[in-house]
């Protein structure tokens, strides 16, 4: 691909986030997520291979269905209430259908099949592009809504994610599917938090973007694609491979890293419901499990291998900036909650 046509496309992108952001009028909407889906289709596709071009096909047709059911939800609530608002009260037909198709876009549980597979079928810069910027525009659309949506329901969405994408994360051994699964699960948390507060929910979901990019920068720049690789990475870069360790355990919620900081957070503000508390923090486990795992591969172990084994040697690894500026975010930002929480 050219670089003025990747240059297009990322400005096309970027834009359509922007216009779906920044609409009052439902079709505005609508055209954002529609310009967005086409802008990152050519992405997906760029490398050519068969599996790429069937993760194509299958992003396309899920984004186009849950396109084409925000479209059929606000054309009934025009029918029913003449106007186009997306601020003013919606009928609940309209927004059960809207969280619906919000649902399918993020990838939440039960309507996640589809995102493991995209993932895994994408490039790492591909793949991270999908799990963070492409969640921004349908969040955005549910902090709109969040006074007319049903809690009860996104937090039966929010507990299903955190369940499903924990326990079937357990027996990958793909990164990408490992990560795919572990957005999941952060989607979850993220929809319980706009049950409860979207300040709060914004905080989490600038932290879950900042902590998945800071591990696929490292994946990226260690090449590393499966558990195999992540075994045997450490001589490529110990310094990197010691802060991505880092940033898993921060990715499972373990203090004192920043990603403690949402999930504390949320526990705080569930405190008038300990069964959905106490289920939240069992069905992490399994996500802390499989990050644990990968944190244990990095740096504490190399796999039972014979002298045949291709090791990557200890060459000069060239860090990017983003690398170097998201790591200490992802590690060091817990004493700034209060801060945070109050500013976000």
């Amino acid at each position: 691909m050219s670089p003025l046509t990747l240059t297009l496309l990322i400005t096309s992108l970027t834009t359509s986030t922007i216009i779906t952001m920044a609409s009052n009028h439902w079709l505005l909407a609508w055209l954002g997520l529609e310009l967005n889906t086409l802008s990152i289709l050519p992405i997906i596709m760029k490398p050519g291979h068969p599996r790429a071009t069937e993760a194509t096909t299958k992003y396309f047709l899920v984004q186009v269905t849950a396109a084409a059911l925000i479209l059929c939800a606000t054309t009934l609530n025009v029918w029913q209430t003449g106007q186009w608002s997306i601020m003013l009260t919606p009928t609940p037909t309209t927004t059960t259908l809207l969280l619906m198709a919000i649902a399918l876009k993020l990838g939440l549980a039960p309507m996640h099949l589809w995102y493991p597979d995209i993932m895994q079928g994408s490039t790492m810069s591909t793949a991270l592009i999908i799990s963070t910027w492409q969640k921004i525009a349908p969040m955005t659309l549910l902090l709109l809504l969040h006074n007319h949506l049903n809690t009860t329901t996104m937090t039966l969405f929010g507990l299903t994610s955190v369940f499903l994408g924990g326990w079937a994360g357990l027996n990958q051994t793909q990164t990408r599917k490992i990560m795919a699964f572990s957005s999941i699960s952060h989607m979850g948390w993220l929809t319980v938090a706009l049950a409860l507060s979207p300040k709060l929910a914004i905080l989490t979901m600038i932290l879950y973007m900042t902590m998945t990019a800071t591990l696929f920068f490292s994946l990226t720049t260690t090449t590393t694609k499966t558990m195999l690789d992540m075994g045997t990475a450490w001589p490529h870069s110990p310094t990197l491979m010691t802060t991505t360790m880092l940033a898993l355990m921060s990715l499972g919620g373990l203090p004192p890293l920043t990603g403690f900081m949402p999930k504390w957070l949320i526990l705080k503000e569930l405190v008038s419901s300990p069964l959905i508390s106490t289920l939240m923090l069992l069905a992490s486990l399994p996500s802390l499990f499989f990050y644990t795992r990968l944190a244990y591969l990095t740096i504490l172990t190399t796999p039972p291998t014979t002298t045949t084994t291709k090791y990557k040697w200890r060459l000069k690894t060239m860090l990017k900036p983003n690398t170097m500026l998201a790591t200490p975010t992802t590690l060091l930002l817990l004493p700034l909650t209060p801060l945070l929480y109050w500013t976000t």
